[in-house]
């Protein structure tokens, strides 16, 4: 999608949505929806759309099991699901309801599924247990104690969603332009002046949904300072053509509460073939996808923040744990075959890393909720990683709640 000419800078726009990720392209979509005169404009810095988190990821539509009581992630999760669903019904794109088990392999685990079943019946989620047997009759290539099933779990293709989403913001008069690197925002009485690369426009009113550089506009706005966006790389293998049907559903293991990260899963893609991943390593570029791509900018701001020593403190042995599972592919393997044993070193062929955007707060700890911030012309979201692009179409209606409060729009 080419850049998409504006003028000369003189043209005063209603609304700038920053970023070309789902979260950006939903709200843009959602504000159209709901105020269509809007002369609106999306800015992306790539050459297309959904470029970093939201084509990077396991393509996991959740059911919204982990969240705490009440949060938003637990609240967008479950509304997103459904609207997932029904957005690809309705523009015939894939997506399938093929089940995810979460899977106990120790006593301490077994445990845990039932805080995790708890948990679920909170979100109002549904989990049916699995005993050892019936888990086998399940998946004969899995290995466990038992599991619990989340019947609603599914996969579908988020970029196909972005782009298809994007059609529809243009075809409601937007304007979708890629190659639109923002450097600056300046906010006074008259409106926000952005600058690009390429030019200098102005707006009404900003929505940035900017992902790993959230804080970096945030502190344009002058709402930063107490987090950091902070770069965790997801590393990835797609298993072997022959491994294509080893799993019917998607194979979690039972989360570690004292853990940040969820832990390595099977997933069946939309495509047929079966990933394994992420672990989670610090990474050394905020769009660092391979272990050689470093920042000295990005080093340099994670190495002056405070929170994030303390958060590494915190997770030590986790964080050597996660960079020895990324550096030994033996060891990849072996925390795989904990509830996979046929999987073989043959098996893990190269696929793409993905990067998390994760809120870290001065004190060390994580942004476990998303995570929005406004100015009178300005609405920042601020941490928006997993389950966003689940929740994308959710996200995008608070924040149209929160822009048609802040900015008096009316319907």
């Amino acid at each position: 999608m080419a850049a998409a000419p504006f003028g000369a800078g003189s043209l005063m726009l209603d609304l700038i949505a920053i970023g070309g990720g789902i979260v950006g392209i939903a709200t843009a979509r959602e504000m159209l929806r709901r105020h269509p005169d809007l002369a609106l404009a999306v800015l992306e810095k790539e050459t297309g759309l959904a470029r970093h988190q939201t084509g990077r990821n396991s393509g996991v539509i959740h059911a919204g099991i982990y969240y705490a009581p009440d949060s938003l992630k637990a609240r967008f999760c479950r509304a997103g699901l459904a609207a997932t669903y029904a957005f690809c019904a309705e523009q015939e794109l894939p997506a399938e309801r093929c089940g995810k088990l979460l899977v106990a392999t120790s006593e301490a685990e077994l445990q845990r599924m039932e805080a995790l079943h708890d948990r679920a019946r909170a979100n109002g989620v549904a989990l049916t247990r699995l005993s050892q047997a019936e888990l086998r009759e399940r998946e004969p290539n899995i290995r466990g104690l038992g599991a619990v099933e989340s019947a609603s779990t599914g996969i579908a293709d988020y970029a196909a969603i972005t782009r298809r989403m994007a059609d529809l913001v243009a075809a409601a008069g937007g304007t979708v332009s890629t190659g639109e690197e923002v450097l600056h925002l300046v906010e006074d009485e008259a409106g926000v002046t952005v600058e690009t690369r390429n030019r200098s426009l102005t707006a009404r009113q900003v929505i940035v949904c900017a992902g790993i550089q959230a804080d970096r506009f945030a502190a344009m706005s002058g709402l930063g300072g107490d987090f950091m966006m902070v770069p965790f790389r997801g590393e990835y293998y797609r298993l072997a053509p022959r491994c294509d049907d080893i799993v019917r559903q998607l194979i979690y293991p039972i989360p570690d509460p004292a853990l940040p990260f969820l832990g390595i899963h099977l997933t069946r893609m939309i495509g047929g073939y079966v990933t394994v991943g992420p672990n989670a390593v610090l990474a050394g570029a905020r769009e660092g996808y391979r272990l050689r791509d470093v920042s000295l900018r990005d080093l340099g701001g994670m190495a002056r923040f405070p929170g994030l020593r303390k958060m590494l403190r915190k997770n030590l042995s986790h964080g050597v744990s996660e960079l020895a599972n990324s550096l030994l592919r033996s060891r990849y393997l072996a925390a795989c075959q904990r509830y996979c044993p046929s999987l073989e070193a043959r098996d893990l062929q190269p696929h793409p890393a993905g990067v998390r955007a994760q809120a870290v707060m001065a004190d060390g700890t994580l942004v476990h909720d998303f995570m929005i911030r406004t100015t009178r012309r300005i609405i920042h979201v601020c941490n928006a990683p997993s389950p966003a692009a689940t929740s994308a179409m959710p996200i995008a209606a608070h924040v149209a709640d929160v822009a048609g409060e802040l900015f008096g729009l009316t319907a």
